[in-house]
């Protein structure tokens, strides 16, 4: 690339921009109530996935750094694999939380389902006061209140991945068995291990 072509520190900083943009925008739509039927939500996550990609280019490109936003590659035994225009995609999400506050958690999920017993001890407690919020409230939801609901967020990562069109139902009793690297479009980590990586740059 010769010097005209590349990238000024203008552009990575538009570039930037336009993700803390992208993030607002997708955030807004999936604290829309009806964000579970909303297209809306897609096209925001489609919109913050190009910005993502967009800035971590001109990032490496100018300052030979990158984000934690990771996009595999097409090179190597463990790039992507897929066909070029997938039939379908997966979108498979962990989140991990810590139980920071166990009363509290109870206390909302009490107020959700009477059934629960006030103030109820033990692990088979928890673990029902937990069914009821996850049951209750969209995952986003969770993630945007989890201070609320007493958890504390700990690592997290967004997959997406080829697939197959499926029947409804067909891959529901084992969900997670085909998890393959090599289907992987793009994924996106956020874990506390980036900020401490940043404070020993």
């Amino acid at each position: 690339m010769s010097d005209a072509a590349q990238p000024t520190i203008a552009e990575v900083r538009a570039a930037a921009e336009a993700v803390k943009a992208a993030i607002d925008r997708h955030l807004e739509a999936v604290s829309n109530p009806d964000a579970a039927d909303d297209p809306a939500v897609f096209a925001a996550y489609e919109q913050l996935a190009t910005a993502a990609i967009a800035y971590d280019q001109l990032l490496y490109e100018v300052y030979d750094e990158v984000t934690p936003f990771e996009v595999p590659g097409d090179e190597g035994p463990g790039g992507y694999h897929g066909p070029e225009q997938p039939e379908a995609i997966s979108v498979l999400i962990r989140r991990d939380y810590h139980v920071a506050d166990p009363k509290r958690l109870r206390a909302q999920a009490e107020r959700l389902d009477d059934s629960l017993t006030p103030g109820g001890g033990g692990t088979g407690g928890l673990n029902a006061a937990i069914g009821v919020l996850f049951g209750e409230y969209e995952p986003d939801e969770i993630a945007a209140r989890s201070e609320e609901f007493g958890l504390e967020e700990a690592d997290s990562t967004l997959w997406v991945a080829a697939a197959e069109p499926t029947e409804p139902g067909e891959w529901l009793p084992e969900p997670f068995e085909h998890a393959d690297p090599q289907l992987l479009i793009c994924r996106f980590d956020v874990s506390e291990v980036y900020d401490d990586e940043d404070l020993d740059d």
